[in-house]
């Protein structure tokens, strides 16, 4: 039995005294995989992980995603350039990963979306850089009834989207423009535990059968139910941690740091499946 240490009243929980690198299918995995469906968010300190471990441990939880015809990569969610220096403040890079600064969900443009993040910091600055994170499931059941009963249509949802709230160029960037949208039920349903949590992202651009203003207004109206102060947890990086959070069930977003310091973590993205409820989020299901 694995022992937890609560982070919030919401969701979440520390694992302490554990290391990933032991887990397997058989061994730590299923207690791990029965957390995660419960607590939604996993804090694991202490992990000292190669790409190739990081990439191992993602594969007990289903697919890698990958966004390319190559093999499976770990992406470095960081500001520092190959050369060692920091990206300058104008930096297309940089306004990307300033646009993780709103509030969302991964992935919800792609044609599979994610299951769930696992990411751990290899270099962190002296201050700021906080990854926030909420409960949906838990926000879920506070909204008022006519939110709960918008959640139900369909959202469509498109990259360029949310980046273009940071810059119209970033918008426009072949990486970004590649991506041409999916619609989702505003719900999905935990299949292990019958759950519903909200799912949305700042990249849900529209409502079927809502015109554009008022389902802006709306989906603003409920990111921003979802996400009282109170329902925040702040994570503060430190070397070697390790989160794991369901993006079925949570919403994040990065904050804030001196830019003219390094901060890189290393993160990867699993894609859901069938098994994961993926089917009951599909508008027709």
């Amino acid at each position: 039995m694995l022992q937890t240490i609560p982070l919030h009243n919401d969701f979440g929980v520390e694992l302490p005294g554990i290391d990933l690198k032991e887990a397997t299918h058989d061994f730590l995995y299923p207690e791990l995989r029965a957390a995660f469906e419960e607590h939604s968010l996993l804090l694991i300190r202490g992990q000292d992980w190669s790409d190739e471990d990081i990439l191992r441990f993602g594969r007990l939880f289903g697919p890698i995603e990958n966004r390319t015809d190559g093999p499976d990569f770990v992406s470095a969610v960081s500001n520092v350039r190959p050369d060692g220096s920091v990206l300058l403040p104008d930096a297309l890079r940089l306004k990307d990963l300033q646009a993780n600064m709103l509030w969302h969900t991964d992935s919800t443009f792609l044609p599979v979306p994610s299951l769930a993040n696992i990411i751990t910091a290899r270099v962190v600055p002296t201050s700021g850089g906080t990854t926030e994170l909420v409960s949906t499931r838990a926000g879920l059941a506070r909204l008022p009834q006519h939110l709960r009963d918008a959640l139900a249509g369909a959202f469509e949802h498109r990259l360029t989207h949310s980046r273009r709230k940071i810059d119209p160029d970033l918008a426009q960037a072949d990486h970004i423009t590649k991506w041409t949208g999916q619609t989702w039920r505003g719900i999905w349903t935990n299949p292990v535990n019958g759950q519903d949590a909200a799912y949305i992202a700042s990249h849900a651009c529209g409502i079927a059968g809502m015109d554009a203003g008022p389902a802006q207004d709306l989906i603003d109206e409920i990111i921003d139910a979802l996400t009282p102060e109170d329902a925040i947890y702040a994570h503060q990086w430190q070397v070697g941690d390790v989160l794991i959070w369901d993006e079925r069930a949570t919403l994040h977003r990065a904050m804030p740091w001196p830019y003219e310091q390094p901060r890189t973590l290393a993160s990867i993205c699993v894609s859901a499946s069938a098994a994961d409820g993926l089917d009951t989020l599909r508008p027709s299901a």
